[in-house]
């Protein structure tokens, strides 16, 4: 017979290698010698791995292994190995099953029998002066959660799920299909237990077997103060329970802040308007502005023009990264009175002629130019 290479040679280990150091180097050198994983030098790659497969074939079974270390290739009877069978693709059960879920993309370790719950989403609608002082709301959330008759097994009370018989508890079937020399095999989620491993002979009557009910649920939502519309607050552990004793999901509360009829948000600063009258912007005033919290005092000096701007500091919505506060920014609208008082108009007349104003249609009002020449004279000359 041809002279043949050494097992222990060809696996690179030494001959008193235990059984998982043997199975470790077959598997690296397989994936690299696999004729799928060289295209470009197949035939090679396949006599290497042909190679490699016999001398594991050997050195991973003890009563082979044994016989080879007494007396090599020579051994009477020889080793029964037979290449299409003990070598293709789907042989070696374990081994090739986490081969191919490298190759593929499965995951390893067989059967999942346990799934994270479902994360929950539900809107909430809060008005302005709850984003700014913060607030509590309770919810009611409709989900699925753990059976309390089976405890989420989804077995009838005094039974337990079994192992699957068709795959055998690892969740996965391979389906073995000729190409040529070799055998190909691909691996999809079992039929009968769906992945998890187990089939429940007699299911819960409660939850029909799927381990979890739809119940209703109430729970409080903090809302911190400053919130902004849009914004969402994540509640861990608060979604739907896990399958078959997986982790539960997490409940997203998504906010959405209510415009308000007076108030306007920019950022951390609120905006508001002031109607003033004539006489309080001419005269000067102090009147009581209202804020999210009471009202505040604001002086009015004498001849505040229409579109001033006064800062109420401290008054605005809370950073929530600072926890500071943001300004109140009060703009002032003087009204025109539209319903005059005989009186009203009587002073109002005097009160234009006494500034040299004319009111009648047949005088000719002063041009633009006229008027900031005569404002620019009273700045450089108010004795005068």
């Amino acid at each position: 017979m041809p002279n043949k290479r050494d097992y222990y040679e060809i696996l690179g280990v030494s001959r008193n290698a235990d059984a998982e150091e043997i199975k470790k180097a077959y598997r690296r050198l397989a994936k690299q010698y696999h004729p799928d994983m060289n295209p470009d030098n197949r035939e090679e790659a396949e006599e290497k791995f042909k190679e490699l497969s016999e001398a594991y074939a050997v050195l991973s079974d003890a009563e082979k292994r044994a016989r080879y270390d007494r007396f090599g290739h020579d051994a009477p009877g020889g080793f029964g190995v037979d290449f299409s069978r003990d070598f293709g693709f789907g042989g070696l059960s374990d081994l090739f099953g986490d081969f191919f879920s490298d190759l593929f993309g499965a995951p390893h370790g067989g059967r999942e029998t346990t799934q994270r719950g479902a994360d929950l989403r539900y809107d909430m609608t809060i008005t302005l002066e709850e984003a700014y002082h913060g607030v509590e709301r309770p919810i009611e959330i409709h989900s699925r959660v753990t059976c309390g008759t089976c405890r989420g097994s989804g077995a009838a009370p005094g039974t337990r799920p079994q192992t699957c018989p068709t795959c055998y508890g690892r969740g996965q079937v391979r389906v073995q299909q000729g190409r040529g020399f070799f055998n190909m095999v691909s691996i999809t989620t079992c039929p009968q237990c769906q992945g998890t491993g187990q089939t429940i002979p007699r299911p819960c009557p409660e939850c029909r077997g799927e381990g979890r009910v739809l119940k209703t649920r109430r729970l409080t939502v903090r809302i911190p103060a400053g919130i902004e519309d849009g914004a969402r607050l994540r509640m861990t552990g608060q979604g739907e329970d896990g399958f078959r004793g997986g982790p539960p999901g997490d409940l997203y509360v998504y906010v959405r802040v209510q415009e308000h009829e007076y108030f306007e948000r920019r950022g951390c600063d609120l905006i508001c308007e002031l109607p003033i009258s004539f006489a309080q912007a001419a005269l000067g005033a102090t009147i009581n502005v209202p804020t999210l919290e009471d009202e505040e005092p604001l002086t009015i000096p004498p001849g505040t023009q229409t579109g001033t701007v006064f800062r109420l500091r401290g008054r605005g919505m809370v950073d929530l990264r600072s926890n500071s506060r943001g300004d109140q920014h009060v703009v002032v609208r003087v009204v025109t009175p539209t319903q005059l008082t005989p009186r009203q108009r009587e002073l109002l007349q005097e009160f234009a002629k006494e500034s040299g104003e004319t009111l009648s249609d047949s005088a000719k009002p002063k041009g633009f130019f006229e008027r900031v020449k005569d404002a620019l004279s009273d700045m450089v000359n108010p004795d005068e």
